[in-house]
């Protein structure tokens, strides 16, 4: 039996930063233009290498780099122990380890090989994106022994993990449910893409009403963040959310950020969050924290394994990106 962790993938340090953006704006499933693509990419290309000296600073300030590729790696081998099974990575947005994942993956004698995504809820600019990679980049015979778990927004195991994140934190923090609003806040997607069909927005949704069925005296808020660009992106947005953030307490003392599509803290919960959206809402005399993901956390582990024992399911690698 193999399995196959797929990620984000984040700068391991300082010096992958550019190479990180420009894997990532070069994506035209992350970034889509009208574009032909050698413009897209060329363009794409100096507004990374622009924006890598400012990204920079943000991961210097959460310790010099991003520890979602380290929390994977250390994710697969528990998996594994646990298993008793092999358990390959691949991190779509460091291109510096893309040569030896793949070598991997073809090197793989199964006959089947199961791909577990971190990211509970789909979308093609995730999960989608690295089937799409893997259709390109895999041999054939390679690609059609590939079986995905396409996501798990609503999946009990899921959910009971997130729930005991947040109960324990909650419970760690001396914060009463009935006092708080529990502010969920997964990463935003331009709203063209759910109009055009992708499901994110309403698994995202699914995870929520599920997840919040466990703190029935809090208040609790879907929002979206990290956007970027001109277009129309999903609504509520976060920053907006923080910036007027007494419209939505109903009287409650305190806001708990919920990093809903977030596994792995990387640098939209240890930076955004942390930097950008906390001192907004502290300087209205509120009191908020940032709960952390799932990380590394035992129980999320052991969900992990028997999710991927469970679920029946599986697709194929063309079903995730037609």
């Amino acid at each position: 039996m193999v399995f196959l962790l797929v990620n984000f993938g984040g700068p391991r340090d300082l010096s992958e930063t550019e190479s990180f953006l420009k894997e990532l704006l070069c994506d035209r499933d992350v970034v889509r233009t009208k574009f032909p693509s050698f413009l897209h990419r060329y363009l794409f290309s100096k507004i990374a290498k622009k924006r890598a000296a400012k990204i920079q600073e943000d991961y210097r300030l959460i310790g010099g780099g991003s520890p979602i590729y380290f929390d994977t790696e250390t994710i697969a081998k528990k998996i594994s122990l646990k298993l008793q099974a092999s358990v390959l990575t691949f991190h779509r947005y460091l291109p510096a380890t893309h040569a030896e994942s793949l070598q991997k993956i073809e090197e793989c004698k199964d006959e089947t090989i199961t791909v577990i995504p971190l990211f509970p809820q789909f979308t093609y600019a995730t999960t989608g994106s690295i089937a799409r990679f893997f259709s390109t980049h895999l041999t054939s015979s390679t690609s059609k022994k590939l079986r995905w778990i396409r996501s798990y927004p609503d999946h009990p195991l899921f959910v009971q993990s997130f729930q005991k994140r947040i109960s324990d934190f909650l419970t760690e923090n001396y914060l009463a449910p009935h006092e708080t609003l529990l502010l969920f806040s997964a990463h935003g997607v331009p709203k063209s893409f759910v109009e055009t069909g992708d499901p994110y927005q309403e698994e995202c949704a699914r995870s929520f009403s599920e997840i919040k069925e466990a703190f029935p005296t809090a208040l609790s808020l879907l929002c979206y963040q990290s956007k970027f660009g001109k277009g129309e992106w999903i609504k509520p947005y976060t920053n907006e959310v923080c910036e007027n953030i007494h419209l939505f307490l109903q009287g409650r003392k305190q806001v708990v950020f919920i990093p809903l599509s977030f596994t792995s803290d990387h640098i939209e919960t240890l930076f955004e969050v942390e930097y950008q959206y906390l001192p907004v809402i502290r300087e209205k005399n509120v009191k908020a924290y940032r709960c952390p993901a799932l990380n590394l956390e035992p129980y999320w582990i052991d969900s992990l394994c028997r999710m991927a024992q469970e679920i029946k399911e599986h697709k194929k690698t063309q079903d995730l990106y037609q």
